[in-house]
């Protein structure tokens, strides 16, 4: 049986893996890494070419190697890649890949039965919001990690499987009826694929402007949100990220679903961000009403009709709608455990589940800034290690 097992080898992952093992814990022997990647990257991989490097927010060092200087030309899908793979490899964490895991379960008594130290004491586990007091975890049943064709029993599991494949699609009448593409930011690749249409880009975050600055050089567009685009001066630095951290705790501590990180700070005004709003481009029309088979509607612009009418809302015809309207936290494996409080998230105390104190999330709530990833791994590998007992008394490198 394993003391650990950790799902997903992205930023929040690579750091639990790293601190598991600086706890004496071993790679491939007391824990696993599983990726249901490919390859090294995490959501990275997945990146459209057009984004460089030097145009990504947010792309930080994982614990123990520096990322160094690349060129801040290089799309930055390549270079996190390449990143992460030679961090694993330095490192020697045996991702075990690609791996989707289907889900995460109690062990049944079968499944366990002769191994050793399942009734090892372990950390005590304190109620959910509006949930009975669990039992030790000590009372508990290892838990089952139920791969594609393996699975593995384990004491603790750190879950850092992040957003990427869970994107979010709002629902706006009549969108089934669109003529035209629909894709998310998941599936977002060129903007050459555009050339010469005319775009409706949705959604009032960061992904939305990467979008619309170099598809107005090959098409035209329009910006819908459901706010005002909110443009700060206000560096994207350490400060800023703890308060991320911050105001997106205070709904993961209560079991509300998370905020996106441009709903808690805004958009960062860059000259280039500057030149944007100059040029038009970055302007929000507001957000529609619906959808037709040919474009979208948008309220009247206020002005009454004639006799007292209402005014006549506004058909923008499109040829793509681009949803850039965020993820939410690919959890679903974990629903065996009934870990979701009646708000329809999972309520954290840092990285700990008050519903079952075998289960730790890293990247998840305030920790899925790329700030706070490397920080919520650490917390998750320091607790895990510590439920299951250190192997050294003063970590090694």
């Amino acid at each position: 049986m394993l003391d650990v097992v950790v799902i997903g080898a992205g930023q929040a992952g690579l750091s639990a893996a790293y601190h598991l093992r600086r706890r004496g814990l071993v790679p491939g022997t007391d824990f696993v890494v599983l990726d249901s990647n490919d390859g090294p990257g995490g959501a990275w991989r997945h990146r459209w070419p057009s984004l460089t490097l030097g145009a990504a927010h947010g792309i930080h060092d994982l614990p123990g190697l520096a990322l160094g200087t690349p060129d801040p030309t290089e799309p930055a899908s390549s270079v996190v890649a390449r990143y992460y793979g030679t961090y694993e490899d330095t490192f020697d964490l045996q991702v075990r890949r690609p791996v989707t895991v289907r889900e995460v379960r109690d062990a049944r008594p079968e499944e366990y039965d002769g191994l050793a130290d399942v009734a090892e004491p372990g950390p005590r586990g304190t109620p959910g919001v509006g949930a009975p007091a669990l039992p030790d975890a000590a009372e508990q049943p290892p838990l089952v990690v139920v791969g594609d064709d393996e699975v593995w029993v384990t004491r603790t599991i750190i879950n850092a499987t992040g957003t990427w494949t869970r994107p979010y699609w709002p629902h706006y009448p009549g969108r089934e009826l669109f003529r035209g593409r629909q894709l998310h930011t998941h599936d977002f690749w060129s903007v050459e694929e555009f050339r010469g249409q005319h775009v409706v880009v949705v959604g009032g975050g960061a992904s939305a402007v990467q979008f619309l600055l170099p598809l107005a050089e090959v098409a035209t567009t329009t910006w819908a949100t459901r706010r005002p685009p909110v443009f700060g001066e206000r560096d994207f630095d350490r400060e800023w990220g703890i308060d991320v951290e911050r105001r997106v705790k205070e709904r993961t501590s209560a079991g509300l679903p998370t905020l996106s990180v441009v709903e808690a700070t805004g958009l960062p005004l860059t000259p280039e961000y500057q030149r944007g709003i100059d040029d038009g481009v970055l302007v929000s029309r507001g957000m529609f009403t619906g959808i037709t088979a040919d474009g979208v509607v948008f309220p009247a612009a206020g002005t009454p009709g004639t006799a007292g009418e209402p005014a006549q809302e506004t058909e923008i015809k499109a040829d793509a709608i681009l949803w850039a309207t965020g993820f939410r936290p690919a959890v679903d494996h974990l629903s065996p455990l009934r870990l979701r409080e009646h708000g329809g998230a999972i309520a954290t105390d840092g990285v700990h589940v008050p519903r079952d104190p075998r289960v730790y999330l890293a990247g998840y709530g305030s920790g899925a800034s790329t700030i706070g990833a490397t920080r919520s791994g650490r917390a998750a590998a320091v607790a895990a290690a510590r439920a299951v007992g250190d192997r050294t008394a003063a970590p090694t490198s």
